[in-house]
């Protein structure tokens, strides 16, 4: 075989055979060419020089190059082909831009819903230099809150229409929103605006302070505004406020509209001009124009009763809540966030619920509360002895509802007419049973509903 070694370059491989490379070697366990063995040829093995050997049984030696050429070749060239990594980084920058535009959009709608709450930091700043005089929270009520819900009648802006524009707001409604600590109930209660309350002197819009007066209720808010309703409230109950919202008309009306509207039920047709409102018996599904009518009417609905009215909205509200659970808002991004959007629009807030993180976790929190514990009522109160037009509190039973607040104690509430019946009476057991060994100390029940009422039953 040395015989046949030649010193001539030797042709170039054929077009549709691979041809060795200068630096290549045969593979690891691959046999080298005969000629090759010694390291000392100079040219490519023997019948490899033109690579047109017709028999390959002539020359396995060649052969047996050949093989290692086309291994150590291919095993060089062993990388995905140019289509499939083409494929493969338009796959990748694909994702990443997708991820990138969600983050940006979550991110755009974060800030927009953030930045369309309104903070009242007018409010904290007078309750800060008040501070010593308000009440503490109890040890045993620390982790509960007190929320301070208020409605506003302002004619201000897109309230216009409701009526001439003063210059000034009283609160229209007004609801202290007992959260328990272990957010397993929720309790809200109405204060009447006509309630005849002991109301401290406040700091007006204009810099100057109104005297100390027994007044209604009503008048703290128009005189002082927030800070001088949540002091009033706190001297009135002993209950410690943590937070507040004050929402107006149109804000109402959207955060109704975003849940696409509230069911109600009515005994009777309902056709009130000045409450722009027309409706006929039965279950009705209230948008939110109709649902800000319902709720203020006075003369068309319970003979012009505030109380009436104050059941109504405790109907109402626990109806929302029910909408809100049933139909999975707080767990929809998609239904929620019409409903945050709404909301942080219609709201003004103190600055430890003035963004929307504060405001989610709020609502979060109450998500699982079961909605026979979602309870509304109103403050144990009679007629005022010196004006039948004015309410002052029935001091026993009030002061019973707010110590059990004040300590995160349980409340419950029973229909106004089943209490009458068994012979009870709000914050009282119906029926005292001296016989046999104590028992623990009956929970108070009071006149109200609860979220899971029929307003139709």
């Amino acid at each position: 075989m040395d015989d046949d070694v030649t010193e001539t370059a030797g042709t170039p491989p054929e077009p549709d055979r691979p041809g060795k490379g200068p630096e290549a070697g045969p593979e690891e366990g691959a046999q080298p060419a005969v000629g090759a063995a010694d390291g000392h040829s100079d040219g490519p093995a023997d019948g490899a020089a033109d690579g047109h050997s017709d028999d390959p049984s002539d020359d396995p030696a060649g052969a047996v190059g050949d093989t290692a050429a086309a291994s150590t070749a291919t095993d060089t060239l062993a990388v995905p082909p140019p289509r499939k990594r083409h494929w493969v980084r338009w796959l990748a920058c694909g994702a990443a831009v997708v991820v990138l535009v969600a983050a940006a959009t979550g991110w755009y709608f974060y800030k927009k819903l953030d930045g369309n709450i309104t903070t009242d930091t007018s409010a904290a700043a007078e309750l800060r230099a008040w501070d010593k005089e308000r009440p503490t929270q109890a040890q045993v009520a620390l982790d509960a809150q007190n929320i301070l819900l208020i409605g506003s009648d302002t004619r201000a802006g897109g309230n216009k229409k409701y009526g001439r524009d003063e210059g000034t707001q009283r609160s229209d409604t007004t609801i202290l929103l007992h959260l328990a600590a272990d957010r397993r109930s929720a309790t809200g209660v109405s204060l009447p605006r006509d309630l005849m309350v002991d109301i401290p002197s406040c700091k007006k819009a204009d810099g100057t302070r109104t005297r100390k007066m027994f007044a209604q209720f009503n008048w703290a808010f128009e005189m002082g505004g927030t800070a001088c309703t949540i002091r009033t409230v706190e001297k009135l109950t002993g209950i410690r406020i943590d937070h507040h919202m004050v929402v107006d008309f149109e804000g109402f009306k959207h955060m109704v509209d975003a849940v696409d509207g509230v069911e109600v039920c009515l005994k009777e047709p309902i056709d009130d001009k000045d409450a722009h409102l027309k409706l006929a018996a039965g279950p009705q599904t209230l948008n939110g124009e109709q649902a800000l009518g319902y709720v203020r009417a006075r003369k068309s609905i319970g003979g012009g009763s505030d109380t009436e009215r104050m059941d109504r909205q405790q109907q109402f509200l626990g109806s929302l809540v029910n909408k809100m659970q049933s139909n999975g808002v707080l767990l929809n991004p998609t239904k929620l966030y019409p409903v945050l959007d709404a909301a942080t629009k219609a709201l003004t807030t103190d600055p430890g619920l003035d963004s929307l993180r504060d405001l989610y976790d709020l609502a979060s929190s109450m998500r699982d509360v079961p909605s026979e514990r979602v309870q509304f009522l109103t403050v144990p109160r009679q007629p005022y002895r010196y004006d039948g037009n004015r309410d002052e509190l029935i001091e026993s039973q009030a002061e019973k509802l707010f110590q059990q607040l004040r300590e995160d104690a349980p409340v419950s509430v029973a229909p106004a007419k089943s209490l009458e019946k068994t012979g009870g009476s709000d914050g009282s057991d119906p029926k005292p049973d001296d016989s046999g060994p104590p028992s623990p100390a009956p929970t108070p029940t009071f006149a109200g509903t609860n979220a899971a009422t029929d307003m139709c039953g």
